[in-house]
């Protein structure tokens, strides 16, 4: 395996970041997960302009968009794959033991791992915990997912894939990975930005490709949508059989099918839509 790290490919034995890296001590950086299928990049022009979006939301400065771009093509070049999650990772660089940062500038890492695909189905439990949606960090993509990793362990403790949030206001909001997408009245809709949930990349694409409407839901939508389903980089759109104890027999329903099959069919006669 090869990683870019500051510049240039290296072996995996020798990419090393400072453990004064502020990524490393204070969670201050910014990342972006991109599906790769054959050693081509997925939506990169969009997984980059929001890069830039929450470097900038943080106080960083702008990445330099053509080093990424090169980086991401020189670690796909030097790992093929058919099937792989790469990932973006900019961070406030070398620093002090606090929030203040050093005068060494950003650090940035590209590097490729396996994925695996999928299943058509699967299952969701919700959290008693809460996003803030007015959190200084609201929709930025940052580092500091602890809270993602809490709650994706209970998940995997209740025998589910993903764990949502409701916001403070008791709307429903997101996953740790994921944006939702409920189905009344036959029609597809999914919590607004506003909520607090990230502009997923997927979720934009699902968004005008479906027509789904935007729309403020409470939490307890969950309980009476006729279908549930998921949908990020890697998930691409993935139905809901359950959530919490409610089981949603047929799923996949006609309008995650639908959506799957646009969402197949577009993708697949552009990459870089």
């Amino acid at each position: 395996m090869r990683i870019w790290l500051d510049g240039g490919l290296r072996d995996i034995d020798s990419a090393r970041v400072s453990v004064f890296d502020h990524g490393l001590t204070v969670g201050d950086g910014v990342f972006e997960t991109v599906k790769a299928v054959d050693g081509k990049p997925f939506a990169l022009t969009r997984h980059l302009d929001r890069l830039t979006r929450s470097a900038r939301g943080l106080g960083l400065p702008d990445p330099d968009l053509d080093e990424v771009r090169r980086a991401c093509a020189a670690v796909l070049e030097a790992t093929p794959m058919p099937f792989g999650r790469l990932r973006v990772t900019y961070t406030g660089g070398h620093g002090p033991l606090g929030s203040d940062r050093g005068e060494h500038g950003p650090t940035l890492v590209v590097a490729l791992g396996d994925a695996v695909r999928r299943p058509e189905t699967t299952a969701v439990i919700t959290v008693p915990w809460t996003r803030n949606e007015r959190s200084a960090v609201t929709g930025l993509k940052t580092t500091s997912y602890a809270e993602n990793v809490v709650a994706l362990a209970r998940a995997h403790r209740h025998g589910a894939s993903e764990a949502l949030f409701g916001n403070t206001v008791g709307q429903l909001c997101e996953g740790t990975g994921s944006n939702v997408f409920v189905v009344l009245d036959g029609e597809i809709h999914t919590p607004p930005v506003a909520s607090g949930c990230l502009a997923g990349i997927t979720r934009a694409l699902v968004v005008e490709w479906t027509g789904a409407k935007e729309t403020d839901l409470p939490l307890d939508v969950l309980e009476r949508a006729e279908e549930v389903f998921l949908t990020s980089s890697l998930r691409d759109v993935q139905a809901v059989h359950r959530v919490d104890d409610r089981e949603l027999p047929g799923a996949p329903g006609p309008a995650t099918l639908k959506a799957m099959r646009i969402f197949d069919e577009r993708s697949g006669h552009d990459l870089d839509p």
